[in-house]
């Protein structure tokens, strides 16, 4: 029975060619790890290759974990891999909030990871968070990516004022979960703007002292409940309206003024001409009265020749007596007519 050497069986063979084939996967696989092993031991941030093993298990690249843990060290922040491990899986950015320590760090701003990684998770900058506390930023007011220009306001006098400013604002990091965004600076400030030029007594107030503005503004507190520390307000252009523009009204107090006094004139000649026409209804009504005592007089007048006609039938009027009567009417119109055109002969002669 002619048996094959136990080196050259084919089962044998096999087995050591899958063997070599682990060794090899096995090599690389810690080679791979080898590299990150070895810089992270250079750089006295170390991290164990089983550790490694495990963030690959847990889906974390390690070379992120690594090059994090590094970038700490070697700022002087001793910190493990465990709580950055689990920002990543929060979804967060790692890098940016590990730069974001570290410049915090090197101003000697008091940063704990959870805030910097509750800032990053809350969709924030934490990085440029800051960079903004270090080096404060400025923002225009009004916003001019918006479309508006100037700020647009009225002094007590009437005058319409145009106005620029620019706020310089510093992150405020402890409110910056949940605080305001640069928008409500914006709106606030304009707010402030406005309501300190209303309550100045002229516009030329504003144009002396236009300092006394921002003062009053930052002392109001608007940055209250807001991501950000309002460093100063700068009032950077101030004019008045309508200068420039022919269409633009200057005095909007003068321009009301002449409007009310307007409505007013109207408003009086619409009552006069009321009462206008109550006197001339009360003219006519007069005449109609008139004309009815006329009437009335007439037919009282008329009774006369009657009543004259009765006393001739009763006995209590004589002939005599009517022509006396007659003679006594007669003499009473001669003398009216003497005095009438005496009278108008006085006229003349004045």
């Amino acid at each position: 029975m002619n048996l094959l050497p136990l080196a050259m069986s084919p089962i044998v063979t096999a087995a050591v060619f899958l063997l070599a084939i682990i060794v090899f996967v096995i090599a690389i696989f810690l080679f791979s790890y080898l590299s990150l092993w070895i810089q992270s031991w250079s750089a006295q941030a170390y991290v164990s290759i089983p550790s490694m093993i495990a963030m690959r298990l847990r889906r974390v690249p390690p070379k992120l974990m690594v090059e994090a843990r590094i970038q700490l060290a070697k700022a002087g922040i001793d910190m493990a891999t465990t709580p950055i491990e689990a920002h990543y899986l929060a979804g967060g950015n790692v890098i940016n909030v590990v730069r974001a320590l570290i410049a915090a760090d090197r101003a000697s701003i008091p940063l704990p990871f959870e805030q910097a990684a509750a800032i990053d998770l809350a969709g924030r900058d934490v990085l440029d968070a800051v960079k903004t506390s270090v080096y404060p930023k400025v923002i225009d007011c009004p916003d001019p990516s918006k479309g508006i220009g100037l700020l647009d306001a009225v002094a007590k006098d009437g005058v319409r004022l145009l106005v620029k400013a620019r706020v310089t604002v510093r992150a405020n990091l402890q409110r910056l979960v949940g605080g305001a965004t640069e928008e409500t600076i914006i709106a606030r400030v304009g707010q402030g703007i406005v309501s300190a030029i209303g309550s100045s007594p002229t516009y030329k107030d504003v144009l002396e002292n236009p300092d006394h503005i921002s003062r009053k503004v930052i002392q109001s507190g608007l940055d209250a409940s807001t991501a950000f520390e309002i460093v100063s307000i700068d009032i950077a252009d101030v004019s008045v309206a309508g200068v420039g523009g022919a269409k633009e009204v200057a005095n909007v107090g003068a321009l009301l003024e002449t409007e009310r006094a307007e409505a007013d004139k109207k408003l009086r000649q619409a009552e006069a001409e009321g009462r206008r026409a109550m006197a001339v209804a009360a003219e006519q009504e007069m005449r109609a009265k008139v004309q009815e005592m006329q009437a009335r007089v007439i037919e009282a007048q008329a009774q006369v020749p009657l009543a004259i006609a009765e006393s001739f039938r009763s006995g209590n009027l004589g002939i005599m007596d009517y022509y006396r009567m007659q003679n006594i009417v007669a003499d009473t119109s001669m003398r009216e007519s003497i005095a009438g055109g005496e009278k108008q002969q006085d006229n003349n002669q004045d």
